[in-house]
């Protein structure tokens, strides 16, 4: 697996608007990307939020990269999102919920 994240910094007064345009349109769309298998998106309210999406591949990982940038710039979210620091990379650790509860069975 891999993942991407993307940090985003921007006015705490938009965040309402910048959630909801994330999970009404952004969600859906990246859904259907090659090799999904998750999407995650964190506000902290102070004005950061940040994005973790993973998928099965590597080149589905990248194409999220540029498919982020492109649903920013169609929404005209880039004057309150700008640029995002973004990190990819192969998953090599993981825990779920799942996997803790197969571990305790005997």
């Amino acid at each position: 697996m891999y993942a991407v994240s993307r940090r985003y910094r921007f006015d705490p007064a938009f965040a309402r608007e910048i959630d909801d345009e994330i999970r009404e349109y952004f969600v859906p769309m990246i859904r259907s990307a090659p090799g999904f298998v998750a999407y995650y998106w964190l506000n902290n309210g102070n004005g950061t939020g940040e994005s973790l999406s993973v998928f099965e591949t590597k080149i589905g990982a990248e194409g999220s990269v540029n498919m982020a940038a492109t649903w920013v710039k169609m929404h005209q979210l880039f004057e309150r999102l700008g640029t995002p620091e973004v990190i990819a990379g192969e998953v090599t650790a993981t825990g779920t919920r799942q996997e803790a509860a197969a571990a305790r069975k005997p």
